[in-house]
């Protein structure tokens, strides 16, 4: 799955306002067979978005047709347990761009940053008002700026910078992952070796 230019500004929300949620609980075992990173987005959360008789539950948000959007907010804790990779492609493919929570384990955040999802981290209490906000109103919007790395909370105002490393930043804005990055490089090694060889 190649990874699309990030150049998301606004969103609505798809709240989940539980804490420490692990990758099992992202993404189960029984479903990490395949290599592909397509498909997962069909078993994300599958244990809290299914009955056991097969049935979808109601009661679980993302069958709540109230609500959508690029950006999933989630409670403290985001990502803990092992550190599959198969989460973030979950989490990927459903269609989700932008996870934010007060806290994100630090392989799930890595993982993120690798297969063109950003994670933001704000405080505490804003999460807290954030996902009253949306819970309340799913129409509500956030802001993201990624080139200035702010968030923002339209219908309050409340504005936060957010931290995300530079390298990762580019990667992100360009569509790019490690090794799209190391390509694009390839003619500028080239001309390096070749001068190098040149003086010598």
């Amino acid at each position: 799955m190649p990874i699309a230019k990030f150049d998301i500004t606004e969103s609505t929300c798809v709240p989940l306002p539980l804490e420490n949620i692990d990758t099992d609980q992202i993404i189960p075992a029984r479903f990490l067979s395949a290599t592909s990173r397509e498909g997962f987005g069909e078993n994300l959360f599958r244990d809290w978005r299914y009955l056991k008789n097969g049935q979808k539950n109601m009661d679980f948000v993302l069958n709540n047709q109230a609500f959508g959007g690029k950006t999933l907010v989630a409670g403290k804790n985001f990502g803990s347990g092992s550190s599959r990779e198969h989460a973030v492609w979950a989490v990927y493919d459903y269609g989700f761009r932008i996870v934010v929570s007060s806290f994100f384990a630090d392989i799930f955040k890595n993982n993120a940053l690798n297969n063109g999802l950003l994670p933001i981290v704000i405080p505490e209490e804003l999460l807290k008002k954030l996902l009253k906000l949306v819970t309340d109103n799913p129409s509500a919007k956030v802001g993201i700026d990624l080139e200035k790395q702010v968030f923002t909370v339209l219908p309050t105002g409340d504005s936060v910078n957010f931290e995300i490393n530079a390298y990762k930043k580019e990667c992100l804005l360009k569509g790019l992952d490690d090794v799209d990055f190391l390509l694009g490089m390839k003619e500028g090694i080239t001309g390096y070796e070749k001068r190098q060889n040149t003086a010598q």
